[in-house]
């Protein structure tokens, strides 16, 4: 498989995890990806640690990355306290 559809399969399994989690949340995508980006969880987990979770079902990447983001929104805001 070349790099270019390596680079689609990654983006598209961070567009699902994405979306799903903004769906549980009841939130729009765009919501979602702006609290995602803020705490750089889509580079940093989603599609550096790609090979490990895309092997998990959906519904578990969706509540990992809520949990994560929530986690990290928490973290952050002690820290700025």
């Amino acid at each position: 498989m070349n790099s270019k559809d390596e680079k689609y399969k990654r983006i598209h399994f961070a567009v699902m995890a994405i979306e799903g989690s903004a769906k549980k949340l009841n939130i729009p995508g765009h919501e979602m990806f702006n609290r995602l980006s803020k705490q750089d969880i889509i580079h940093s987990r989603l599609l550096k640690h790609y090979e490990l979770l895309h092997t998990q079902s959906l519904e578990w990447v969706v509540d990992d990355t809520i949990e994560t983001l929530d986690n990290w929104e928490k973290e952050r805001k002690e820290i700025a306290i």
